[in-house]
Protein backbone atom coordinates (compact mmCIF):
# COMPACT_ATOMS: atom_id res chain seq x y z
CA UNK A 1 0.00 0.00 0.00
CA UNK A 2 2.73 2.18 0.70
CA UNK A 3 4.35 1.54 -2.54
CA UNK A 4 1.18 2.52 -4.38
CA UNK A 5 1.08 5.08 -2.13
CA UNK A 6 4.31 6.68 -3.34
CA UNK A 7 3.98 5.66 -7.13
CA UNK A 8 0.68 7.87 -6.79
CA UNK A 9 2.24 10.99 -5.08
CA UNK A 10 5.38 10.93 -7.55
CA UNK A 11 2.77 10.89 -10.63
CA UNK A 12 1.00 14.19 -9.06
CA UNK A 13 4.04 15.94 -8.56
CA UNK A 14 5.64 15.16 -12.34
CA UNK A 15 2.37 16.55 -13.51
CA UNK A 16 1.63 19.49 -11.54
CA UNK A 17 5.21 20.22 -12.40
CA UNK A 18 4.70 19.65 -16.14
CA UNK A 19 1.74 21.84 -15.66
CA UNK A 20 3.82 24.86 -14.69
CA UNK A 21 6.06 25.16 -17.65
CA UNK A 22 5.83 27.71 -20.12
CA UNK A 23 6.91 27.24 -23.81
CA UNK A 24 8.86 30.17 -24.51
CA UNK A 25 10.31 31.35 -27.81
CA UNK A 26 13.13 33.98 -28.46
CA UNK A 27 15.08 34.77 -31.73
CA UNK A 28 18.50 36.54 -33.03
CA UNK A 29 19.94 37.77 -36.28
CA UNK A 30 22.52 40.20 -37.25
CA UNK A 31 25.88 39.95 -39.33
CA UNK A 32 29.50 38.96 -38.23
CA UNK A 33 32.87 40.48 -40.60
CA UNK A 34 36.42 39.80 -39.87
CA UNK A 35 37.78 42.98 -40.68
CA UNK A 36 36.51 44.31 -43.33
CA UNK A 37 35.34 41.15 -44.74
CA UNK A 38 32.08 38.65 -44.25
CA UNK A 39 32.72 36.38 -41.51
CA UNK A 40 31.38 33.26 -43.41
CA UNK A 41 30.96 29.55 -42.32
CA UNK A 42 31.01 31.26 -38.49
CA UNK A 43 29.53 28.61 -35.95
CA UNK A 44 26.80 30.53 -33.88
CA UNK A 45 24.56 28.87 -31.33
CA UNK A 46 21.65 30.27 -29.58
CA UNK A 47 21.40 28.78 -25.56
CA UNK A 48 18.92 29.15 -22.62
CA UNK A 49 21.77 29.50 -20.26
CA UNK A 50 20.51 27.76 -16.57
CA UNK A 51 21.48 28.14 -13.04
CA UNK A 52 20.97 25.40 -10.41
CA UNK A 53 21.10 21.79 -11.51
CA UNK A 54 19.35 22.61 -14.74
CA UNK A 55 21.68 21.85 -17.49
CA UNK A 56 21.83 24.65 -20.28
CA UNK A 57 19.90 24.05 -23.27
CA UNK A 58 20.48 25.05 -26.69
CA UNK A 59 17.92 25.95 -28.37
CA UNK A 60 19.30 26.90 -32.15
CA UNK A 61 22.65 26.70 -33.89
CA UNK A 62 24.29 27.53 -37.42
CA UNK A 63 26.46 29.13 -39.17
CA UNK A 64 26.28 32.50 -40.93
CA UNK A 65 26.63 32.44 -44.78
CA UNK A 66 29.03 34.08 -47.44
CA UNK A 67 27.70 37.52 -46.57
CA UNK A 68 28.27 36.70 -42.45
CA UNK A 69 24.90 36.75 -42.18
CA UNK A 70 22.49 34.74 -39.47
CA UNK A 71 19.19 34.00 -37.95
CA UNK A 72 18.61 32.15 -35.20
CA UNK A 73 15.11 31.00 -33.64
CA UNK A 74 14.46 28.65 -30.86
CA UNK A 75 12.18 27.83 -28.24
CA UNK A 76 12.16 25.55 -24.76
CA UNK A 77 9.69 25.02 -22.01
CA UNK A 78 10.59 26.22 -18.72
CA UNK A 79 8.56 27.46 -15.16
CA UNK A 80 10.39 30.47 -15.27
CA UNK A 81 11.83 32.73 -17.91
CA UNK A 82 14.70 31.32 -20.16
CA UNK A 83 17.71 33.28 -20.19
CA UNK A 84 18.68 33.37 -23.40
CA UNK A 85 22.30 34.28 -24.88
CA UNK A 86 24.12 33.93 -28.18
CA UNK A 87 27.33 32.71 -28.31
CA UNK A 88 29.76 32.48 -31.42
CA UNK A 89 33.02 30.20 -32.09
CA UNK A 90 35.60 31.50 -34.56
CA UNK A 91 39.17 32.14 -35.27
CA UNK A 92 39.28 35.54 -36.78
CA UNK A 93 42.71 37.44 -35.59
CA UNK A 94 43.42 34.61 -33.72
CA UNK A 95 46.63 33.73 -34.92
CA UNK A 96 47.65 30.14 -34.89
CA UNK A 97 46.17 29.71 -31.45
CA UNK A 98 44.69 26.39 -30.14
CA UNK A 99 40.83 26.18 -30.95
CA UNK A 100 38.22 28.77 -30.95
CA UNK A 101 37.42 32.32 -29.81
CA UNK A 102 34.20 32.04 -27.88
CA UNK A 103 32.27 35.38 -27.50
CA UNK A 104 28.99 34.78 -25.41
CA UNK A 105 25.79 37.94 -25.66
CA UNK A 106 23.07 38.04 -23.54
CA UNK A 107 19.56 38.56 -24.99
CA UNK A 108 17.37 40.98 -23.72
CA UNK A 109 14.08 39.55 -21.91
CA UNK A 110 11.57 41.79 -24.12
CA UNK A 111 12.78 39.69 -27.14
CA UNK A 112 11.41 36.63 -25.20
CA UNK A 113 8.20 35.77 -26.73
CA UNK A 114 5.55 32.80 -25.09
CA UNK A 115 4.80 30.44 -27.95
CA UNK A 116 6.83 28.41 -30.30
CA UNK A 117 7.36 31.53 -32.95
CA UNK A 118 8.92 34.23 -31.36
CA UNK A 119 6.88 37.70 -32.14
CA UNK A 120 10.21 39.46 -32.59
CA UNK A 121 13.74 38.75 -32.85
CA UNK A 122 16.91 40.69 -31.44
CA UNK A 123 19.10 42.47 -33.86
CA UNK A 124 22.26 42.38 -32.69
CA UNK A 125 23.89 44.21 -35.54
CA UNK A 126 26.85 44.09 -37.41
CA UNK A 127 29.56 42.64 -35.27
CA UNK A 128 33.58 42.78 -36.32
CA UNK A 129 35.51 39.86 -34.55
CA UNK A 130 38.48 41.78 -34.43
CA UNK A 131 37.18 43.54 -31.25
CA UNK A 132 38.22 41.63 -28.22
CA UNK A 133 34.94 41.02 -26.62
CA UNK A 134 34.75 41.59 -22.44
CA UNK A 135 35.09 38.26 -20.91
CA UNK A 136 35.69 36.34 -24.19
CA UNK A 137 36.49 33.16 -23.75
CA UNK A 138 38.33 29.63 -25.84
CA UNK A 139 36.33 26.70 -26.85
CA UNK A 140 39.21 24.29 -27.34
CA UNK A 141 37.78 21.20 -30.18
Amino acid sequence: MLRLISILAACCIFTVSGANLRQQAVGVYGRLLCGDKPASGVKVKLWDEDTGPDPDDLLAEGVTNANGEFKLQGTESEATDIDPVFKVYHDCDDGIMPGLRKVKFFIPSQYISAGKTPKRLFNIGVLNLETKFPKEERKLT
